[in-house]
């Protein structure tokens, strides 16, 4: 439904106010109207209610037409206020027109009340959305102004020759120059001179066609700040029509740091290739022959490069060293550990073979090299092909399971002392013999087997690792590796690998 038209009346006769809000209804308009006749209740009426339009008789007996209008004034409302009196001359009605009424209208001669009421509020909406519309102009003009004063980027606008006509505070943060020290000067000023050449073509290309057919919207280049001191800059372009002329605009950004970020970035990545190279270069080309035995190793990497390792060692006696461990942390610095400590363990293994003194003197040697900063957990174990005999040594390594032809648990090779490099003075007695028979089967693992996980943080686990180890137990030693590694992957839905995974599967036969 249609708004009534609130009209208010400023009148001491309640006759002449009632013909008035008549005549406006004889219009077609539905009116609510109320009647004032003092400055106290139209000030009052002002205040409690929105009006379309004011009509003000000129003379009262307590109150006037122009004291309303300035009390209208006053408020800032912009409200069509029309004179409607009986008796004033015409240059008063001049005069009240000057000081701000809209129109007047003699009481005998309403017949044009209607249409005087209905265009002055028809004028006064016409102004309301101009000021709407200059007042969302002055808004959208601050929020633009605001950008281009508090961005980071430097702004510059040019002309079409080049010369530069306006410079955010930005370019002083970038170049060392103040807004108007770049005034005048072409845009190539901010440029090393080896560009100044492209800049010139640039220009002249600008000048006959569009910015973004002579260079993409943004380019990768150099700037040149004031003291010479020259950077890597973003710039970016595009053009505008301010008042009928072309311009343009070309934003700068300073990306030094960014490209010190990629550099460190890609001497990351460099690292981690150089360990990953080290870590793939020590593992074993190939299982060990060994009468009686079924042996298997493998590591799969996770993407960066960890400290994971296993290896076959001959020892004396024609016995067979295993080794499976874990160096803390990623990158090279684990990579190059592990190749020390197997280095060690080579070393040590071919004169003596007690595993427990190989474990007491490997962690004496890298408690000097490690100064607390990595550890190494490591399970080693020694095989006798003749007596079927396994004797090991575990420094602080996840606990190693021995099961039965039948698939139950025959023994766990729990840890036989703390990890290597905390303490020089730590020793790692060797546990009793364990012998193997055929049909049993050895599982060592790292801690990236065990702590695979989903996206709930689910652990794989030890179970779950026997689990496989007893369904495909009458397969091949590299066949409970490969199917290991897949329930991993099955487990972990396909995530990236956060941690090695290592293992050694040994089968008596």
């Amino acid at each position: 439904m249609k708004q009534p038209l609130r009209v208010l009346i400023v009148e001491d006769s309640e006759f002449d106010a009632q013909i008035m809000a008549n005549l406006v209804r004889k219009g077609g308009q539905e009116v609510t109207s109320r009647r004032v006749e003092t400055g106290e209740t139209f000030r009052a009426a002002l205040q409690e209610q929105v009006w379309d339009v004011v009509l003000a008789d000129y003379n009262m007996p307590a109150f006037s037409a122009p004291e309303a209008l300035k009390i209208l004034q006053q408020t800032g409302l912009d409200i069509p206020f029309l004179i409607v009196s009986g008796g004033i001359g015409e240059a008063t009605a001049v005069e009240a027109m000057k000081a701000g009424a809209h129109d007047y209208l003699m009481k005998g001669k309403l017949q044009r009340l209607w249409p005087a009421v209905e265009r002055e509020i028809r004028e006064a909406a016409m102004r309301a959305e101009k000021r709407e519309a200059v007042q969302a102009l002055a808004e959208s003009e601050r929020r633009y102004r605001l950008l281009y004063e508090t961005a980071a980027d430097a702004i510059v606008l040019t002309d079409t020759a080049g010369r530069i006509l306006f410079a955010n505070p930005a370019v002083r943060a970038i170049f060392g120059y103040t807004q108007e020290e770049v005034l005048g000067h072409e845009f190539a000023f901010l440029l090393p001179e080896a560009l100044h050449a492209q800049v010139e073509e640039w220009g002249r290309q600008f000048a006959e066609r569009r910015v973004l057919e002579v260079v993409p919207h943004a380019i990768e280049s150099v700037g040149r700040r004031k003291n010479g001191e020259e950077f890597p800059a973003d710039l970016g372009f595009n053009e505008l029509a301010l008042d009928g002329e072309r311009r343009f605009v070309c934003f700068i950004r300073d990306i030094t740091e960014r490209k010190r970020t990629e550099r460190e970035l890609l001497a990351h990545q460099e690292t981690f290739r150089i360990a990953r190279n080290i870590q793939q270069h020590l593992f074993p080309k190939c299982s060990p022959a060994l009468e009686g035995f079924d042996i298997a190793g493998v590591s799969h990497p996770a993407e960066e490069a960890g400290g994971d390792f296993y290896d076959y060692l001959p020892m004396l006696k024609d016995r067979l060293g295993l080794v499976v461990a874990d160096v803390s942390g990623h990158g090279i610095g684990p990579a190059l550990l592990m190749s020390e400590t197997r280095a060690y363990l080579r070393s040590l293994t071919e004169t003596r073979e007690e595993v427990g003194e190989i474990l007491t003197r490997v962690n004496h040697l890298l408690v000097e090299d490690m100064q607390g900063d990595h550890y190494v957990t490591l399970f080693y174990g020694r095989l006798d092909p003749v007596t079927r005999e396994l004797v090991y040594a575990s420094a602080g390594h996840p606990a190693a399971h021995l099961l039965d032809a039948q698939g139950q648990s025959k023994t766990i090779l729990r840890r036989t002392g703390a990890a290597l490099g905390f303490n020089p003075d730590t020793t790692y007695p060797a546990s009793r013999s364990v012998v193997l028979v055929p049909g049993d089967v050895l599982l060592v693992v790292t801690d990236g087997v065990l702590e695979a996980s989903t996206s709930d943080d689910t652990l794989f686990g030890i179970e779950r690792a026997l689990e496989v180890v007893r369904a495909h137990q009458q397969e091949p030693a590299r066949n409970i590796l490969e199917a290991l590694y897949q329930r991993i992957r099955d487990f972990t839905q396909g995530a990236a690998l956060t941690d090695d995974l290592t293992a050694i599967v040994i089968k008596a036969l």
